[in-house]
């Protein structure tokens, strides 16, 4: 089972210093809003690869009256992890150490994979595609760390074409040589995806039916689908690539790249009902929601050759029922990996008993209860 067993912080966020010993339980934080209880679900969120649950900016996570950068250190699994913001008045930068020597952002991954549900993503089923695919390329990273690379590699060629396409004459030279990179990033986002939705609609279909309902998941790329179907990455790569050509003219009237992974939307069936989940009620998406995130991280534990999943819930025991509450502190228990929850009241985890850590966070200051 994968746990933090202890948590330091400096100068992140509300927290001038922090520190923090776990048995390995899970562990629920109670207090106040705006005590800093998120706070240190995000701090453990920055243990992984990318931006973390709030995607905020490294400078953004730093104590709003120091100029001197940040620290986050914990110790998972025995191994000793260290990520922060380095500074010297005139540049800042990343920096990652792992049992106190250098590493890379991607090396953390190899040690610890992060899932999270956050209020923010309550609303995912009713925004905008964009906000969907976002939401499914989180799940996809957790378990295919280098779906991100492939994403920003990605993100930079369409940018690239983009520029050329709003100058109103596109040299077919140089079209083709960005196109080749985006079709390269492109067929590789698509076949990460389609193997995590295999992975999460199979993790969906073997949980009990019961407080958090099924969903049935389909993704509408063309990349993806072709992904789905069987197909290796040189055909998806020649089909981006084709479609990237054909569309030049129609993209240069538009000034932007129309087509391809960047608009793939996920579809998700409120299984008991048949009903897209943005008819759903609140409560049934919500629902749905956690269920699909419990299935997430089913799925990663099942996996076998990466560390368990560490979930990470803010406040989402606070709109549920003793029953629903009781039902998904078990199936956590169940799942072999450590969770973090938030709630303002300590209540709200007494069905965890004794198999949960709580602590009491105010005003910046963590207390075991």
């Amino acid at each position: 089972m994968t746990a933090l067993t202890r948590l330091r912080l400096k100068d992140f966020r509300n927290y001038e210093t922090l520190s923090l010993d776990l048995d390995g339980r899970h562990v629920c934080l109670y207090g106040p809003n705006g005590a800093g209880k998120t706070n240190l679900l995000e701090a453990v969120s920055q243990l992984g690869p990318g931006r973390g649950l709030r995607s905020a900016t490294l400078a953004d996570l730093a104590r709003h009256d120091t100029d001197s950068g940040w620290t986050i250190s914990a110790t998972v699994d025995e191994r000793r992890i260290g990520v922060g913001l380095e500074t010297d008045g005139t540049s800042s930068k990343r920096i990652v150490r792992i049992d106190g020597a250098p590493g890379q952002a991607s090396d953390l991954a190899e040690l610890i994979r992060i899932v999270w549900l956050t209020p923010a993503m309550d609303g995912v089923f009713r925004g905008g595609a964009s906000e969907r695919r976002r939401f499914f390329d989180r799940q996809v990273m957790a378990h295919v760390p280098s779906h991100g690379t492939a994403a920003a590699r990605y993100e930079r060629a369409m940018r690239e074409r983009n520029a050329l396409l709003e100058r109103g004459h596109v040299d077919p030279a140089w079209a083709d040589a960005i196109e080749t990179r985006m079709a390269e990033a492109g067929a590789e986002i698509a076949i990460n995806r389609a193997s995590v939705l295999d992975a999460l609609q199979a993790a969906v279909n073997a949980r009990p039916d019961g407080y958090f309902p099924k969903g049935d998941l389909t993704l509408d790329g063309e990349a993806e689908k072709a992904a789905i179907a069987g197909d290796d990455f040189k055909t998806i790569f020649e089909e981006l690539a084709e479609a990237y050509r054909t569309g030049r003219r129609r993209d240069m009237a538009a000034g932007r790249t129309l087509s391809g992974p960047h608009r793939t939307d996920l579809a998700v069936i409120h299984r008991p009902t048949g009903m897209p989940a943005g008819d759903a009620s609140t409560g049934q998406q919500k629902a749905l929601l956690i269920g699909l995130i419990l299935a997430s991280a089913s799925a990663l534990a099942k996996e076998g050759d990466g560390p368990s999943p560490i979930l990470l819930l803010d406040e989402a025991a606070a709109h549920l029922d003793a029953d629903r509450r009781a039902a998904l502190f078990d199936e956590l228990c169940d799942l072999g990996g450590q969770a973090w929850l938030t709630g303002t009241e300590s209540f709200l985890f007494e069905a965890f008993g004794d198999r949960a850590q709580r602590f009491e966070v105010r005003d910046g200051g963590v207390t075991e209860a």
